[in-house]
């Protein structure tokens, strides 16, 4: 029976890489409206997760279905029409290095949507304001902006086509404790104002402590827990165990 709470379902995923299977059986829901942080040791495949649902690596088993439908299913033509529902943030914004912001988030217009340059214009404007960017970044190319202003110049190219889904992978890596907070700050803001439902992948404590509704942990080839923090913090896991209750854990739960 369908569950209607879903809105991404992944069902025996086996992902590998020659002789190296990196995920075999792997399943997991995520819930509509829900922030789902992703967190594993190295070499678990978090990233070949995401990129494995949005479709930039093709499982060598298993379906995706993303609001009820498996996207195995689709031709071309229909997958590009499901893409342009979710959006994504990479971790090193993969900004294209010879346009401005504002033409960076243009892309998606122009690719898809055919628009005239004034609105074009004029929707970048509002993305930029709504990831907390000033007006005057439209201008500037990738290589005059902080780290930070990279990270919201993808995230504001990621929401230019008003997402569900929006995909974050490793979305404070490389900002000071300072611009995290805040970055953590804004994904529960967007979250809260456009309804979106959250996928990211991150290995930052006070992220997962901060915007997560639950956390899904991936070991052993697939998703050994998903639940709250309080279920983090019950587990007898040795990783999960040493991974929400080591120093850093502690230090992130005396700050919340």
């Amino acid at each position: 029976m369908p569950n209607a709470d879903a809105i991404i379902e992944v069902k025996g995923l086996r992902n590998q890489f020659d002789d190296h299977v990196i995920h075999d059986n792997l399943d997991l829901t995520v819930r509509r409206g829900e922030v789902l942080g992703i967190v594993g040791g190295s070499g678990t495949g978090k990233s070949v997760l995401l990129r494995s649902i949005v479709g930039l690596k093709q499982p060598d088993a298993g379906s995706v279905e993303v609001f009820g439908v498996d996207l195995g299913s689709l031709t071309d033509d229909e997958r590009r029409l499901y893409e342009r529902r979710w959006g994504v943030l990479f971790q090193e914004g993969a900004l294209f290095s010879a346009l401005t912001v504002a033409e960076n988030i243009q892309v998606p217009y122009r690719e898809h949507l055919h628009m005239n340059q004034d609105l074009m214009d004029e929707l970048a404007t509002v993305k930029i304001s709504m990831v907390g960017l000033r007006s005057g970044a439209a201008k500037l190319y990738p290589s005059e902006l902080s780290g930070g202003m990279k990270k919201r110049a993808g995230l504001a190219r990621a929401l230019a086509q008003d997402p569900e889904i929006l995909f974050l992978d490793e979305p404070t890596a490389g900002l000071d404790p300072i611009g995290a907070a805040q970055f953590d700050v804004l994904i529960n803001d967007l979250k809260k104002t456009l309804g979106l439902t959250v996928f990211m992948v991150t290995h930052d404590l006070d992220t997962l402590y901060a915007t997560c509704d639950r956390i899904a942990v991936l070991a052993e080839r697939h998703v050994i827990l998903i639940g709250t923090m309080d279920d983090m913090l019950a587990s007898d896991h040795p990783w999960v165990r040493e991974y929400f209750h080591g120093p850093r854990a502690r230090a992130a739960a005396k700050g919340k």
